[in-house]
């Protein structure tokens, strides 16, 4: 039988399938952001935070990406970074969508109000690239449902008409493999499966790709020297860190914790780990007289039993109501013994 994977970084005390929608906090980290605020509280701690841990949580997102850290951006929600790229396209240009998918995605285009909007189901998204598609902008995993994307065939589809690449890895990055340096970008909220506090996100850009995004929200922290933050920067950083935001250090004091964590167990077995679960979750509610979303994501949905999250919530089984689907999400946190509460519950 399955067993968590995170030992005694975690005591939940309910039964927690609800990852996607906030992930829960390692011991590791919630002593890191205690430690800081406290120091924040005695006035010992030398200014509000560490640089030093900032890029800590930059490297260990990047060995979760699978990029250099050079090529990670910090921030603080997917729709600034999100932002960045729309405002850098030229007016007119068209940028392809999955029908349903996350409004952070979606909606700092939509704003501009000068770009081609088009939309498609998931499942038509690589045959929907065309020639004139400046853009596909997607989620690897769809936060209602959770389908995964055919992340090849998008990209190769892509690569075929000359269109870059936005993926947006929040309901992903911590449980499935990914290879961000195949994308022109990527943006992921690091709440979710990273157990990062919120304020923590990141965003991956190819070197190539830098070339065409407009730092517009660069402060000082973005220069390539930070020694002298009084009037405009000499030089932008030559990295992806001319994108950074400047960092919230509570939760990225935090977030160094909680990737170092997820690195030392490592994505593949978590993605084992997870995927198992939810496997034992489709096969139960089947045998209930349920239809699951088919798949191998890590996250189950349930059309038309949302109206159940009421029940389980009252039972202690903490799920998501999403677009009508009552949504379960493993992680390394949880276990067979929460599988088979939730069934229980259910039936």
């Amino acid at each position: 039988m399955e067993t968590p994977l995170g030992g005694a970084e975690f005591a939940p005390s309910l039964t927690y399938l609800n990852t996607s929608r906030c992930g829960l906090l390692p011991r590791r980290t919630v002593a890191a952001v205690t430690a800081l605020t406290e120091a924040l509280a005695a006035g010992t701690a030398g200014g509000s935070g560490s640089f030093e841990a900032v890029d800590g949580a930059r490297r260990g997102f990047a060995r979760v990406a699978g990029v250099a850290p050079d090529r990670v951006a910090v921030g603080s929600s997917v729709a600034v970074h999100v932002g960045l790229v729309a405002n850098s396209l030229p007016s007119g240009a068209e940028v392809l969508f999955v029908d349903g998918d996350f409004g952070s995605l979606i909606t700092p285009f939509a704003v501009r109000g000068d770009l081609k909007a088009r939309f498609v189901p998931l499942e038509d998204l690589a045959d929907a690239v065309r020639p004139g598609t400046a853009l596909v902008a997607f989620s690897s995993v769809q936060s209602a449902d959770g389908r995964v994307a055919a992340l090849a065939a998008v990209r190769e589809a892509a690569a075929a008409h000359g269109a870059r690449t936005l993926v947006d890895t929040t309901q992903s990055a911590g449980w499935l493999p990914m290879d961000a340096g195949a994308y022109d970008y990527t943006v992921t909220g690091g709440f979710k499966f990273l157990m990062c506090p919120r304020g923590a996100s990141f965003l991956t850009v190819t070197e190539e790709a830098q070339e065409s995004l407009v730092p517009i929200h660069a402060g000082w922290f973005a220069a390539e020297d930070l020694d002298d933050p009084y009037g405009p920067a000499a030089r932008l950083a030559g990295s992806a860190r001319r994108y950074d935001e400047p960092p919230a250090f509570l939760a990225y004091h935090g977030a160094e914790r909680s990737l170092g964590l997820l690195g030392e167990i490592g994505v593949d077995a978590v993605h084992a780990h997870n995927t198992a679960l939810a496997a034992r979750f489709r096969e139960g509610l089947v045998a209930l007289g349920h239809r699951p979303v088919p798949g191998d994501s890590a996250i189950v949905a349930v059309p038309g039993l949302g109206a159940r999250h009421d029940e389980l919530a009252a039972a202690g089984v903490v799920v998501s109501a999403r677009a009508g689907n009552l949504r379960a999400a493993f992680h390394l946190y949880n276990s067979a013994a929460d599988v088979d509460r939730a069934l229980d519950v259910l039936s």
